[in-house]
């Protein structure tokens, strides 16, 4: 009976300043040696793969795209290496691929055409900050993205703090980099005195930061994460 390849679920480090700490060394074996990958983007996969002595050469290696631009229609075409018998990895650009990440359509269209799915272990961001946030690990949400709209986000927020409070949920969201010193400022203004908020920040890096403060105690010090990645976790 011809056997279909798997597909595997390839976390890659959020800072490349010591792969070792990110990923074990039984995983890094098992990507070095795969042959073929869909990722977003090839450059950076390619810098990934040659941190981890991939054993085939980096010109041999078969990458397929797969982002924000790649149609629906398009996926099933993804997976046909696994249709010939070759295992295939999907790597995201930084942390867990289909979470907060391309990937999750392509995951599930495995699934339909029987493909074994095989996540390996390695960084999230989200369970990152999540962990060392302090706040409720047993219920909590991922809503990405706030509006970028300052009215609409204001809104959101309080949403948000409604839901955690009745709900005595942990939210968690993101912003775009640039945009993180606005949102904080604006996370500060609107929500109560009382909420908690955990902002972390640089995860996995030298620099990383991780804090968990009231609104009131953060009105007195904002740390300044403009352009460093950072995840936004609130309590109230």
């Amino acid at each position: 009976m011809f056997m279909t390849g798997k597909l595997y679920l390839i976390p890659t480090p959020i800072s490349q300043e010591n792969i070792a700490w990110a990923l074990p060394s039984a995983v890094q074996q098992c990507v070095a040696d795969i042959a073929h990958f869909i990722v977003e983007h090839p450059k950076t996969a390619r810098q990934f793969l040659k941190q981890i002595d991939c054993k085939h050469s980096l010109q041999e290696l078969s990458m397929q795209t797969l982002n924000e631009h790649t149609p629906a229609k398009g996926l099933l075409a993804l997976l046909d290496p696994i249709f010939a018998g070759h295992d295939v990895g999907l790597l995201s650009e930084a942390g867990c691929p289909a979470v907060a990440d391309p990937g999750a359509e392509l995951v599930r269209l495995a699934h339909k055409n029987n493909i074994k799915v095989v996540p390996l272990v390695g960084p999230s961001s989200i369970l990152l900050a999540l962990m060392a946030s302090g706040l409720n690990g047993q219920r909590f949400t991922f809503h990405g993205y706030l509006p970028v709209e300052s009215t609409a986000r204001a809104s959101r927020i309080v949403e948000l703090e409604k839901l955690s409070i009745s709900l005595k949920q942990t939210q968690i969201f993101i912003e775009a980099p640039y945009r993180n010193q606005k949102l904080l400022e604006q996370l500060v203004n609107v929500c109560c005195d009382s909420t908690d908020l955990c902002i972390a920040s640089h995860l996995t890096f030298s620099s990383e930061l991780v804090a968990t403060k009231s609104v009131k105690e953060w009105k007195c010090s904002l740390p300044d994460i403009n352009k460093i990645p950072t995840i936004f976790l609130l309590h109230g």
